[in-house]
């Protein structure tokens, strides 16, 4: 499937004008990153998706429409997510981190947070404090992987049994997975289209929209920053009693970064009255967990009529695994990428992909999603919910075919694609954003600044 296919898919699933496709120019093939998998052309065609849509959206604003070209390797090293502060390279996996053989099989372990690392330790009986990753194995290899996946599951952990593609298949979310479509785009209330700020020819498509970023680690963050690109005003909301992982310097460019307590009334206060005024709300916590809090989709539409609502789960709304705990890494193992790609390297040994597409592909379905869906809005009214999923992602990752010889390349050179800002967190390097807009190209005016540096406020005026 070439690209062109892959972004008509996206575009005519979502209802957009098919004649707007006209303004996509794609170059560039598979392989660009050393995979079996068309990582590659996912990562170009939901990058040109999303720029597509917001330019769309824009037009609808009454700005003319203008080209959108990607390049697939600049696509592709643009999904690696590299970047470093003062010229380090931040070291972004924990220790324990990673596969571990056990008595039938293999298990990955995602330990970047603290009480995820040591919650495994202690399901292993390792005391946390003083555990190694040596003693951390020989425990592992007593186990049985299905056994400590389920376990984990049980006590809110993340871990998950390394399975081929026909296991995958043959389990009830595997099942349930291959059911869905790689996203949704649902009516969820009536409301009159909003009246948008007017657009000039000169301001990049999504300025002057407000865009709430409830999300963490990876994908939510990647779609956000997306917007951000495009013109949105974007505040970053975080918990001030949650942590971070150093990627959060990348992935804030663009934004406002504030804190707000949702354990608080003082908190759920603050978020209402942003909430109020925003034209879409991401979020990306656990199942359930943002709406236990008041900030479901239906009493945000209630709350805002015509807020377009953006959903991200690890896999997806059906099956028994609707309501786990997931991250890409985790989602490859689960589903049979890392035995696929073990495969197609002769070793047999798994193998991670390239870079966590899942992640990058979802995140860029995100600000596709949000994009579309406020064009539906301006068109029809109504208040809308998009869903998106690591696992959807992967299923569509998978159906986009295999890449003979793909592991065979080396990976390009960064250098060409990067570029230095200042920010909060130190001197920033890290990859241009890979969709080339025409008229008014993409640009993240705001430093990426760390969590709490803005007030929990809308500004006045778009960054310029």
């Amino acid at each position: 499937m070439n690209v062109s296919e892959i972004l008509s898919g996206i575009w005519q699933r979502a209802g957009l004008p098919p004649e707007a496709l006209q303004h996509a120019r794609l170059a560039g093939e598979d392989p660009v990153l050393p995979s079996s998998f068309a990582v590659g052309a996912a990562a170009q065609g939901a990058i040109a998706a999303a720029a597509l849509a917001a330019c769309e959206l824009g037009h609808l604003r009454g700005a003319g429409r203008q080209q959108v070209a990607v390049d697939m390797r600049h696509a592709a090293l643009d999904c690696t997510g590299w970047f470093s502060l003062d010229g380090r390279v931040p070291e972004l996996w924990d220790s324990f981190s990673g596969l571990y053989r056990c008595a039938d099989g293999w298990v990955r372990i995602h330990a970047n947070f603290a009480h995820h690392r040591d919650g495994a330790l202690r399901l292993m009986k390792l005391d946390p404090a003083a555990a190694t990753r040596a003693e951390a194995e020989a425990v592992m290899a007593t186990w049985r992987a299905l056994d400590f996946e389920d376990a984990a599951a049980a006590q809110g952990l993340v871990a998950t049994a390394l399975r081929r593609f026909d296991e995958w298949d043959a389990s009830p979310q595997g099942q349930a997975i291959a059911a869905q479509p790689l996203f949704t785009i649902e009516r969820i209330g009536d409301a009159p289209p909003r009246a948008l700020p007017p657009l000039r020819e000169d301001q990049r498509p999504l300025t002057g929209l407000r865009v709430l970023d409830l999300t963490r680690i990876l994908a939510g963050p990647v779609g956000g920053r997306a917007l951000a690109a495009y013109g949105a005003d974007v505040m970053l909301v975080n918990s001030p009693h949650l942590p971070n992982i150093e990627s959060i310097a990348e992935t804030s460019r663009g934004k406002l970064s504030a804190h707000v307590d949702l354990r608080t009334e003082a908190g759920r206060a603050t978020l209402r009255q942003l909430a109020a005024e925003a034209h879409v709300f991401v979020q990306g916590y656990r199942p359930g967990g943002i709406a236990a809090l008041g900030f479901g989709p239906a009493e945000l539409a209630r709350l805002a009529p015509g807020i377009v609502c953006v959903s991200l789960t690890a896999y997806g709304t059906q099956g028994p695994w609707a309501h786990r705990r997931g991250f890409d890494s985790l989602v490859q193992t689960a589903m049979g990428f890392n035995h696929a790609e073990g495969e197609a390297a002769g070793d047999g040994k798994p193998r991670p992909l390239p870079m966590q597409i899942l992640d990058e592909a979802t995140g860029y379905l995100i600000a596709f999603g949000a994009a579309a869906a406020l064009w539906r809005q301006q068109q029809e009214g109504g208040s809308w919910h998009v869903q998106v999923s690591l696992a959807q992602t992967g299923q569509w990752l998978r159906r986009l075919g295999r890449v003979p010889g793909g592991l065979s390349i080396a990976r390009p050179d960064l250098e060409p694609y990067l570029e230095t800002s200042a920010s909060g967190f130190g001197e920033l390097a890290a990859l241009r954003h890979s969709a080339q807009l025409s008229r008014t190209p993409a640009a993240w005016p705001r430093p990426s600044m760390p969590p709490g540096s803005h007030a929990p406020a809308w500004p006045t005026g778009p960054a310029q």
